[in-house]
């Protein structure tokens, strides 16, 4: 469904560069549930505003769905965010028009695809679980209600590929958990491929992959091992051993053979006294130590 190699971003300002993406590779399977994560600054929702057709990469490839997005023309970026790609913002204000009620809204991307369904915008809000919603403004919603509301709207016109960015962010944890529930049900039902992008590593718990990005570059992924349902087993019989033990962490090998340690081990080898590291085989193993002193 995505496909990113050496992907790069640079945003000039005066004599100013910013390099916010630096070479990022990316592979996403068509029905996959994954999420991003990494600190601000880190290039994440760079990445996904470049998915979404709202920017476009300075240099490298970028293919969504089979379409080049650096060679799309005007109307053809057009099409791509009407009919490809649904898109989830942190903030309700750019998700929904306040003057309009849940059902309007949803209905309104149809409209501006030149057709109209009722009946499919009352479906969406039934599979949101908000259909005794339908006729309730923006006001009268909560704001766990606008975020479902939200995701309805993404999916009207039947996308291949939906964007959440930092969905849980305006709401409680509570809330977080069942918009989260929600995002895996809609992936499980409509075949969606959906990527969120988020600060919470905790997201792991409920995404099959995790992708890290520091630097502007993918530093390491976190891959389920135990399936989602295994895993709510393990929680409901008491076995907290068996719930923690569902992901593991990998790093990231680049196309040019270079990967990014990870922080804590670099802090605990005492490695930024230096910015060399000793390299070694040994039976098989590959070994980074500090480098020796003099």
């Amino acid at each position: 469904m995505i496909v990113c190699e050496d992907l790069v971003k640079i945003y000039k300002s005066a004599d100013l560069e910013v390099f916010a993406l630096q070479g990022l590779d990316l592979t996403v399977a068509e029905g996959e549930l994954m999420a991003i994560i990494g600190n601000s600054g880190s290039g994440k929702s760079t990445l996904l505003n470049m998915l979404g057709g709202l920017d476009k990469p300075s240099a490298g490839k970028l293919f969504v769905n089979g379409i080049d997005l650096l060679k799309c023309s005007g109307k053809d970026l057009i099409r791509y965010k009407r009919e490809t790609v649904g898109f989830v913002w942190q903030n309700n204000a750019r998700n929904l028009i306040p003057y309009l009620t849940a059902l309007q809204n949803i209905e309104l991307p149809m409209l501006l695809k030149g057709r109209r369904k009722r009946l499919r915008a009352l479906d969406l809000l039934e599979a949101v679980g908000l259909s005794h919603r339908a006729h309730n403004k923006l006001t009268q919603l909560s704001g766990g209600e606008q975020q479902r509301v939200a995701i309805a709207i993404a999916l009207a016109n039947e996308p291949r590929l939906l964007l959440a960015d930092e969905p849980t962010g305006s709401v409680d944890s509570r809330m977080a958990e069942q918009i989260l529930d929600l995002f895996r049900q809609i992936n499980r039902d409509f075949g969606v491929t959906v990527v969120i992008v988020t600060h919470d590593p905790q997201l792991a718990r409920k995404v099959d992959r995790v992708v890290a990005i520091r630097d502007g570059k993918t530093s390491s992924e976190i891959i389920r091992k135990v399936s989602y349902a295994d895993e709510l087993a393990a929680i409901q019989s008491e076995t907290a051993a068996d719930a923690e033990n569902t992901h593991e962490e990998y790093a990231v090998l680049d196309r040019a053979g270079r990967l990014q340690l990870p922080e804590a081990y670099v802090e605990e080898l005492g490695l930024r006294k230096s910015n060399k590291v000793l390299v070694k085989m040994e039976e098989g193993s590959i070994r980074l130590l500090p480098p020796e002193e003099e």
